[in-house]
């Protein structure tokens, strides 16, 4: 810890240290010594103020540089802090103010203390668990797919900043509501295992980044003397982005501290959006009860956004329900007028991305640097679509937080096993072309991932959602081309593989809502914001199953960090179906609810969407979920009235049928379309072309034969056995 001795001389640039500052910051930056909790919210210059309240108490003596420990959630944050600081005339020679990332701070300290508290024991940091967390999945028996072993490894991550054991791991995962990617128990049995295979893989001693945290904060509460010491050399403590800390992040802030109050936290609790990593916003809202004498300031002049952006940020949080939404901070917007946020609905999302890009090229030609523009959406798959459009309008883009589509892993994956599905030569004729396309693009996709249902687990969602892309890009291509066949789709693929692989480029920034915490543009377009996307599907429940509603309202958050991420330019759209000409069945997101104004042809236009129902159970009239259910017009789990005898011919009927055609059966019908043909009997081409997969063309091709199946007025074929 470049020894432990601190310089008392103070820094003093002279400058009185509220100059240039608000009221409310001003009140920040001169608090007495002692616990100080700012309520910041954003665009309020919090950066500005905590590095001037360290600055203020330098200076005046309360503490020395070298005694000042400051930490935040990224290093990018850590370093504009020290930039700050530097700038403020305490960043020279000597002692400096420590800004640092929470695990950078124990990494540091750890180093240091481990001699005194360990001995001679060596130990090693494991940078990534990857590899332990596959070995004890394979042990067990369960996938180790990359997807897998992440979503295993991030619950592994969940527990530990939660300070949750093995044993344990079941219980507090059901009283989190955690989506987790397999059965709790086995979660926790990867947890065991990845823990003794971390035991045994070295002969010292091995620690992820969560073990320099659990053994930072063991050093200073079991050994006095390491207490004493570093509790000697750093005296004053400040903590950024203080909703976002996890319980074990909070058990190493009150290690650092021991008894003492020389603590100054920065916070908004209505932009706690980490919550699945472990953060919890309960230690900013508690602090006044922690600490009944600390000075509790709140930021609500905004510097960044224009009154009206301000407004409408203002308006979404309003909205919020729950305890977090009690501390609400009622935003003031300090910068001149700017254009009204727009509210736009689109038929699909291709048409949508189409607009976008326009609005952008428009933005540019008027002077507006690219990359003060971000397109903004909640899931990563969302940006294919975005990439694409952007690409064809000539205008350059980067993707923050994630990989570009087509250099994804899943969708490399997908490619290469089209390409090998390409290569065989016992594909029945007509299998590749055409509307049977779509049929073996799935086929093929499905042992990657693909599944009916949205799977639980955040990598397999994020995987499922680039495989659905992959498949809703082949239905948009071949509207445009009924005859396409597999090789040209490969082809068009490539090409636009090919056409986004630019240099590095300062162009339009994409990036996920997560991702932008943070950041801030001159203009941000805020996309597919439709329900089942903001809020995600996962937290909003069905009829056999309430909603979640804490993790609803982090998702209403979500929308309020995106919309004051703008400066001045500010669109939020959505589209009613995912491909060109499809089912316009999406409705926009709930959290849209009260904030377009009646005058925008959104307000009109968005109201017949609003009203279409979803189908309903024809046993017990719940609501139905998921593409089967939906298919056999009745709940999975509720009593089927098969006709076993009619199922068998329609399956004989099929068969004969693929053979003449030369396609594989699934092409003809899918088993839960015979399912559902032989549970709800249809007597004419009316009730037949109502059940889901069966639409004009097929009944074209199929309507008659398989209508005189079913009121036996059409023998089964006999099998050809020969």
């Amino acid at each position: 810890m470049d020894g432990m001795s601190a310089d008392a001389t103070p820094a003093n640039t002279g400058a009185r240290p509220d100059e240039g500052l608000d009221p409310q910051q001003s009140a920040a930056v001169l608090a007495p010594r002692g616990p100080v909790c700012v309520l910041a919210g954003a665009g309020t210059g919090k950066t500005r103020t905590i590095t001037r309240r360290i600055a203020h108490l330098v200076a005046n003596g309360h503490v020395s540089a070298g005694q000042v420990l400051a930490v935040t959630f990224t290093a990018r944050a850590a370093g504009e802090m020290r930039g700050r600081l530097r700038g403020l005339g305490i960043g020279g020679g000597g002692p400096q103010v420590q800004a640092r990332t929470f695990h950078a701070a124990a990494l540091r300290q750890l180093k240091y203390f481990w001699p005194q508290v360990v001995g001679d024991t060596e130990w090693q940091l494991l940078d990534r668990k990857f590899a332990l967390v596959g070995q004890a999945a394979s042990r067990l028996g369960l996938s180790t797919s990359t997807d897998s072993i992440r979503d295993l490894a991030g619950e592994i991550e969940w527990a530990k900043g939660s300070l949750v054991a093995p044993e344990d791991y079941a219980a507090a995962a059901a009283r989190a509501r955690r989506d987790v990617p397999a059965d709790a128990a086995q979660v926790a049995a990867v947890y065991t295992g990845y823990e003794e295979l971390k035991a045994r893989n070295y002969d010292g001693i091995l620690l992820d980044f969560d073990d320099l945290l659990l053994h930072t904060a063991a050093a200073l509460e079991d050994n006095a003397a390491v207490a004493e010491e570093f509790r000697d050399r750093y005296r004053c403590f400040v903590v950024d982005e203080y909703q976002d800390v996890t319980p074990l992040q909070q058990r190493v802030l009150d290690a650092w501290l021991g008894e003492r109050d020389d603590l100054t936290v920065v916070g908004d609790a209505n932009q706690t959006i980490y919550s699945f990593t472990g953060a919890t916003p309960k230690y900013l809202l508690d602090f006044s009860r922690r600490f009944p004498d600390a000075a509790v300031v709140r930021l609500e002049r905004d510097y960044r956004s224009t009154p009206e952006v301000v407004s409408l940020a203002n308006r979404v949080i309003g909205a919020a329900r729950g305890r977090i939404a009690g501390t609400r901070l009622q935003l003031i917007g300090q910068r001149p007028p700017g254009p009204e946020p727009t509210f736009a609905e689109y038929d699909d999302e291709p048409a949508e991305a189409a607009a976008v890009a326009r609005q952008i090229k428009k933005l540019i030609d008027q002077g507006v640097d690219p990359a003060e523009i971000a397109v903004l959406y909640r899931i990563n798959a969302q940006s294919e679509v975005h990439e694409q459009a952007l690409t064809e309008a000539g205008i350059p883009y980067q993707v923050r937080g994630g990989e570009g589509f087509f250099t994804r892993q899943e969708v490399r994956q997908a490619i290469t096993a089209l390409r090998q599905a390409a290569g065989r030569d016992d594909l029945p004729d007509g299998a590749d072309t055409g509307d049977a396309l779509v049929t073996l693009v799935r086929a093929v996709l499905v042992p990657l991932g693909l599944t009916d249902v949205e799977p639980t687990g955040a990598q397999a969602r994020e995987r499922w959602g680039s495989l659905t892309a992959l498949v809703a890009l082949t239905e948009e291509l071949l509207s445009h081309d009924p005859h396409l066949t597999l090789g040209a789709l490969l082809g068009e693929l490539a090409a636009r593989a090919e056409a986004r692989h630019p240099p590095v480029v300062q162009g339009v920034t994409l990036a996920s809502l997560h991702a932008a915490k943070g950041l801030e543009w001159d203009a941000v377009f805020l996309v597919g914001l439709t329900e089942g996307t903001l809020p995600i599907t996962h937290v909003l429940g069905d009829a056999n199953s309430p909603g979640d509603e804490a993790g609803i309202e982090e998702e209403r958050r979500l929308l309020y960090v995106g919309v004051t991420r703008a400066r001045e330019h500010l669109a939020l759209s959505w589209a009613l179906a995912r491909n060109e000409g499809g089912r316009k069945s999406r409705r926009r997101s709930r959290f849209l609810h009260g904030l377009i104004p009646d005058d925008s042809p959104a307000s009109r236009i968005a109201k017949p969407a609003q009203s279409k129902r979803r189908p309903r159970c024809r046993v017990c009239g719940k609501q139905l979920m998921g593409s089967t259910a939906t298919m056999l017009g009745r709940c999975e789990q509720c009593p089927s009235n098969l006709d076993i005898e009619l199922f068998e011919a329609l399956k004989e009927w099929r068969r004969e049928k693929s053979r003449e055609m030369k396609v594989p059966a699934y092409v003809v019908f899918s088993d839960n379309t015979l399912t559902a043909i032989a549970e709800q009997q249809p007597q004419d081409e009316r009730a037949l072309v109502a059940i889901p997969g069966i639409g004009a063309k097929k009944l074209d091709q199929f309507g008659a034969e398989v209508l005189a199946v079913v009121r036996g007025e059409r023998s089964a074929p006999a099998l050809d056995l020969t």
